[in-house]
């Protein structure tokens, strides 16, 4: 197996032919093609829970695959859109739940809600984009996490929305070199040790962004026993400003940590 930076950037530096070759996928083609033949009749909230095809296309698409069978978890969602500050979807601490009400807002345009292009178009890409991150995933999860966060960091605005997402949280634990059980930490504390060793401003610079993906990739190779890229990626760690301390030391400093500094 090759490195995960290496397959990272074999895949992110083509995306847009690797983007076509997920597309020509027969079975991606075929699910695309019922997809936008039918989204745009659907007028309600029934009809659109009601087409397993078309609900598990756009749930896989908001990278939400694993809440398909909660239909009426989805319900809520939907019926209470976001214009509410309170609505459900607003009260959720996973951003995914909101953007899903955002592209099916049956709230705010009743029967046209389907017609516009994020629901069409916009959730076809974002369908081809999940399962290109799937794919690899099942070569080298490390590529999957690697693929999201890229696609993901750029709007981050604060820690909480990693600490919310899993494949985030897990992007920054592995680069930063902690522990599996840093997850188990006061949540609040959590945020101020992130806080302290990444500057988020970082991952809307292309090139920082890179190189936080690089320090990654290298951190999960190591912990999982694959081949390292290049040597530039342990003098990267090596040389990085911030020193982590992997294992129970490191979880005892984060609970007994002050908010507001370490």
């Amino acid at each position: 197996m090759i490195s995960t930076m290496t397959q990272y950037q074999l895949v992110n530096g083509n995306l847009d032919r690797s983007m076509r070759v997920v597309a020509a996928d027969p079975i991606v083609d075929r699910e695309t093609e019922y997809y936008l033949e039918n989204i745009g009749d659907v007028k309600t909230i029934d009809e659109f829970l009601e087409d397993d095809r078309l609900f598990s296309f756009a749930m896989k698409a908001a990278g939400l695959s694993d809440m398909t069978y909660a239909k009426a978890f989805m319900r809520k969602v939907l019926e209470e859109g976001t214009d509410d500050r309170n609505a459900f979807a607003n009260r959720l601490a996973d951003e995914r739940y909101k953007d899903f009400a955002k592209t099916f807002n049956f709230v705010r345009y009743g029967e046209a809600a389907t017609s516009f292009e994020r629901a069409g178009q916009g959730v076809v890409d974002n369908y081809h984009r999940q399962t290109l991150e799937e794919n690899e995933g099942n070569t080298n999860d490390g590529v999957r996490l690697a693929l999201y966060f890229t696609r993901k960091a750029p709007d981050i605005s604060n820690v909480y929305e990693i600490l919310a997402d899993k494949a985030l949280a897990q992007v920054v634990y592995a680069a930063l070199g902690l522990p599996d059980s840093f997850a188990t930490a006061d949540i609040d504390k959590q945020a101020a040790y992130i806080e302290n060793n990444i500057d988020l401003a970082d991952f809307q610079d292309p090139e920082k962004l890179d190189k936080f993906m690089q320090r990654f990739s290298a951190m999960y190779d190591m912990k999982n026993g694959l081949p390292l890229a290049t040597s530039p990626a342990l003098q990267l760690i090596s040389s990085a400003n911030t020193t982590v301390a992997i294992g129970q030391d490191l979880l005892t400093s984060i609970q007994t940590l002050k908010l507001g500094g370490l």
